[in-house]
């Protein structure tokens, strides 16, 4: 399964922020715990539902969002 596969977005689900597939966890929530230095093992003790592969996945869909935004110098 390709990464973009293990994110979800809908509107009924955490109003439509971006969620692993088959769950009700938020890649932003993802993305903290591994931010806060959770080892992965912890991660998945907590949240048996996930994989490493979706903590990838959320790695991906964060660095995708990031390479999408636009900045516009400011000019004084």
């Amino acid at each position: 399964m390709d990464w973009p596969d293990r994110i979800v977005v809908d509107p009924a689900i955490l109003t439509g922020k971006p969620v692993i597939k088959g769950t009700r966890l938020a890649v932003e929530f993802v993305l903290e715990l591994l931010a806060e230095g959770w080892p992965h093992e912890e991660i998945f003790k907590s949240y048996p539902g996930l994989t490493g592969e979706d903590l990838q996945a959320a790695l991906h869909d964060a660095a995708d969002l990031l390479k999408s935004e636009r900045i516009d110098p400011l000019t004084v």
